[in-house]
């Protein structure tokens, strides 16, 4: 699974979560790095931030979406803003994630995003 938000503190905590439900993570920053990190190998599900420098999240969901190779990966938007704002800019992901969030709410997405998951 790959986390990818430019706030430090989101990051280390899903990482840190995720890791305990059983996910192996990696995490990217931003954008381009994401994007180098699936190139890289090929995670089973992206949570993405929506705003960040660099490359934002729309950037990245178009990226996806031109490479045959990652067209089919699940991605779940997280964001501050509420879900119609990002909708209308991309319909590239498969859950929503608003910030802030619980713990069982990230889950739930990851359920919706993946429901045969396998960690």
């Amino acid at each position: 699974m790959l986390v990818v938000d430019d706030e430090f503190g989101v990051a280390e905590v899903l990482d840190a979560i995720l890791t305990d439900e059983g996910f192996r993570v990696v995490t990217a920053t931003n954008g381009r790095q994401a994007l180098a990190r699936i190139a890289e190998q090929r995670p089973d599900l992206v949570l993405l931030d929506y705003v960040m420098p660099i490359l934002d999240g729309v950037g990245v969901l178009h990226a996806l979406a031109a490479d045959p190779s990652a067209d089919d990966l699940p991605v779940v938007v997280m964001s501050a803003l509420p879900e119609e704002a990002i909708s209308g800019a991309t319909n590239r992901y498969k859950a929503f994630l608003r910030k802030p969030f619980r713990i069982r709410t990230v889950l739930a997405a990851i359920e919706t995003a993946m429901p045969a998951h396998k960690h």
